[in-house]
Parts: C-alpha cells; sequence; structure tokens
C-alpha cells in the first residue's frame, strides 16, 4: 500500500497531525519581535517523501564528515522518521532548493524518547512534557553553522507551540560544549558520556533545557544569540504547528484549515 502523509483532527496540539502539500513559509513569528530578517535558506517540516529523502541526504552527507561508519548506516529513512509524535525539520537553499540541514524532533507525548532505551529518566523529568532532538546534520561551511542556529531557534519555537516543558538532547564531545554555551543542563552530572542505543552506542552526554526560563535566562546574561532568537523575526522559518508522519492510508489528506 503506499504511503501517505495524513492528517489527525485531534484537539491536541501536541497532535500527530499532517499539512496540506503547499508546506509554505513566513508562518513562525516571535512576540513582539523588534525585527524582521530573511535568510537565504528556508526551514520547513517535512511533508512528503521526496522532501524526506533530502533530509536523509543532508543528514547522511554531515554524518559522514565524522561518524562515517554510523553515515554507512543512514541511506535510507529511519523508522524513526515516520513514527507519530515525529517532525522532521529540513532547511532548504532558496538558490536551488538543495538540502542545507535537517533535525528530527520527537515528544514524548506518544511514547517514550529515543534515549530511555538507554536511560531512566530522573524524577524531575518524569511526567514532563519532552521533545528531543536527534539527527541533526548540518552542510559543511559558514553556511552549516547559520543553519545550525537556525534550526534550534526553530526547535525552540516548536516547543514553545506545544507547550513542551523541556528540550533534551544527547550530545558527544565535544558538540555537548555547544549545548552548555546555550544553558543547556546536565540531565545526569555524575555518569558523563553514556553508550546511547539509538546513536550507534556511542557516549553521548544528555542534557535538557526548559523552555519557559529559555528567553529570561539568555537575557539575564546577555547571551550574543538571544536578539537573533527571541527579538527577530524570521519569515523563513515555516509553520511549525504541526507534527507529521507516515501512516497507511489509501485516501491521502484530510481535509483540514488551520488558522494563523
Amino acid at each position: 500500500m503506499k504511503q501517505h502523509f495524513k492528517k489527525n483532527n485531534g484537539a491536541s496540539s501536541d497532535s500527530s497531525d499532517g499539512m496540506p502539500a503547499d508546506t509554505s513559509v513566513a508562518h513562525s513569528t516571535v512576540p513582539y519581535a523588534r525585527t524582521t530578517q530573511r535568510l537565504p535558506f528556508t526551514i520547513r517540516v517535512v511533508a512528503d517523501e521526496p522532501a524526506l529523502l533530502k533530509a536523509v541526504e543532508v543528514r547522511r552527507s554531515a554524518y559522514a564528515r565524522h561518524l562515517p561508519e554510523l553515515a554507512t548506516r543512514m541511506c535510507e529513512p529511519d523508522l524513526a522518521d515516520r513514527e507519530a509524535g515525529t517532525a522532521i525539520l529540513l532547511a532548504e537553499s532558496k538558490l536551488d532548493g538543495a538540502p542545507l540541514g535537517t533535525m528530527r524532533i520527537q515528544t514524548n507525548r506518544l511514547a517514550p524518547l529515543a534515549l530511555e532505551q538507554s536511560v531512566k529518566l530522573p524524577p524531575w523529568l518524569k511526567g514532563r512534557r519532552l521533545a528531543e532532538a536527534t539527527r541533526l546534520g548540518v552542510a559543511g561551511g559558514q553556511i552549516g553553522r547559520v543553519v545550525k542556529t537556525m534550526l534550534f531557534k526553530a526547535l525552540f519555537l516548536y516547543c514553545q507551540q506545544r507547550d513542551i516543558e523541556y528540550m533534551v538532547i544527547t550530545a558527544r564531545a565535544p558538540i555537548d560544549r555547544e549545548y552548555e554555551t546555550m544553558l543547556f543542563e546536565d540531565v545526569f552530572p555524575d555518569l558523563g558520556y553514556i553508550p546511547m542505543q539509538h546513536v550507534g552506542n556511542l557516549p553521548h552526554r544528555i542534557l535538557a533545557g526548559r523552555v519557559a526560563e529559555a528567553e529570561s535566562r539568555w537575557q539575564a546574561i546577555g547571551h550574543p544569540l538571544f536578539t537573533l532568537v527571541f527579538q527577530t523575526s524570521h519569515p523563513d522559518i515555516g509553520r511549525l504547528d504541526l507534527d507529521l508522519s507516515f501512516v497507511e492510508d489509501p485516501v491521502g489528506f484530510a481535509e483540514q484549515q488551520y488558522g494563523m
């Protein structure tokens, strides 16, 4: 049976919803934004098979630069890419549509986070609304660094729109230091690097950042990205208020209207 993206008309804002084939940008805004900035690329939630394959392409290419053995197992979409409650972000060049970056986001509304295959969450995270960011991959060079920053802004907006309490990530050295600069905190400070099943059993630290406190904490320390993330509107970050997943559906899209 052919796979389609299907809409789920559930009332929850953190549902596995689909969206129309027109995944246009210019929907995500920052409240009270002082400025608007255009980017040389767009970021959208993957809504079809061709877009998913583009995300897989840039993911594999990025991992090949640092973890070539793991990259050899990334030629096809992961099973998790199509699971309900999962969204794949895709950054694409405005010039030629080339994929420049990707990130997978999974919430714990429908299933445990992938990292829970390897560890039990501490009490302060149990029963919380969580989102785990995985499979981050960006193009090389300066454009890749910009794309990475904007993918994290998109992650924050995604979590904010769903009332997610904590963003959770796993990171190997030295990338974990980047998350520390974003004020993510060690979930298991006494354990250090832990082999993680969902990332090839490679040792990773687990870090978490509280969504509701991010803006005030960044402002308090004068974080260099505070204005970019919290006071600048980026219309090229597309609509993020939807979770999309592949399901078996002979009909395809169901009709549904979405407000701005």
